[in-house]
């Protein structure tokens, strides 16, 4: 067996060269590798609809302070509650929801200005065009307020270990990517969304919020990714392994992948219904749908990407 070929840390931080794609699409490009999903792409991802089954990939928003809860915790207060609304005549209910969604627990889509190496962000925009007080002038979520409409291919990796999770800090290699496309009879090809199950969410439904590190694609996998053409990343992690082995960089896949590739990530996402059905179906491709929401100038945005049957 080869021995496998981690990359040293000053390769990876040159792969932000190397494997970048500013300019690929024009200097004034905001889309990054959701230029890669064509009309045609959109199509083909609605034809495989067949049983109109749709799934949430998506963790359920609890305010709550836990272990992996890394900034504010989500706020939810009543504005009118059904306990005031008098026993005749109409009523109402309403409340105020409120969170810092970037982080480990909720689902989320990363807008391209989220991550910057060097004082740049995606494309040469300079970091500064996200201010305090303009907030995300570049780059912003809204860029993508038309949706991401794509083939989407789960790879369940934790079972292609035989494991019920990977544990925190473990990488997923090119060779264990590879390997749960041939055990699940599929293939990457350009314009998909990944979705890769590591069982980490299951983790947490099972044995409560982990107190540090996380598992997720190593670095390794950058070049590959490139080269499959992938437009988006979702997982039931953040997918960088943590810790990632490269402090200089720290979050290759965020820093290299968003900044140096324009590669749109959704973090905290939820695999495990998703990989039922996938089993029961037998069936590891499906229409994968994002929806973010259009809140002007933000650095991303919750989701509740749907995996569609």
């Amino acid at each position: 067996m080869a021995t496998r070929q981690v990359p040293t840390e000053d390769e990876v931080i040159g792969w932000m060269d190397s494997l970048s794609n500013w300019g690929r699409w024009g200097k004034d490009d905001q889309l990054g590798t959701l230029n890669l999903i064509t009309d045609a792409k959109r199509a083909q991802a609605a034809a495989l609809v067949k049983e109109g089954i749709s799934v949430s990939c998506s963790r359920l928003i609890v305010p709550e302070h836990a272990a992996d809860v890394t900034s504010i915790p989500p706020l939810h207060y009543m504005i009118r509650a059904g306990d005031t609304i008098p026993a005749e005549g109409p009523g109402g209910t309403s409340d105020f929801l409120g969170f810092s969604y970037h982080g480990l627990t909720i689902s989320h889509l990363d807008a391209l200005c989220h991550q910057a190496w060097n004082g740049k962000l995606y494309n040469g925009f300079d970091a500064s065009q996200v201010g305090s007080e303009s907030k995300a002038t570049v780059l912003n979520i809204d860029v993508a307020k038309d949706g991401i409409i794509t083939r989407g291919v789960m790879l369940d990796i934790a079972k292609a270990r035989g494991v019920d999770w990977l544990e925190a800090g473990e990488g997923v290699f090119v060779e264990d990517l590879e390997a749960a496309e041939k055990a699940q009879g599929v293939r990457l090809e350009e314009g998909d969304a990944l979705m890769l199950r590591l069982g980490w969410y299951k983790r947490r439904l099972e044995k409560g919020a982990p107190e540090s590190g996380r598992p997720g694609l190593h670095a390794e996998t950058l070049p590959w990714l490139k080269e499959r053409g992938i437009s988006l990343v979702a997982g039931d992690a953040s997918q960088d392994a943590e810790p990632s082995g490269y402090p200089a960089i720290g979050l290759p896949i965020h820093r290299v992948g968003i900044v140096g590739m324009g590669l749109w990530l959704i973090d905290a996402g939820n695999c495990e219904e998703l990989a039922a059905t996938c089993e029961r179906l037998n069936r590891y491709e499906f229409m994968f749908i994002v929806a973010p929401l259009r809140f002007k100038n933000a650095t991303g945005s919750p989701t509740n990407p749907l995996a569609v049957f």
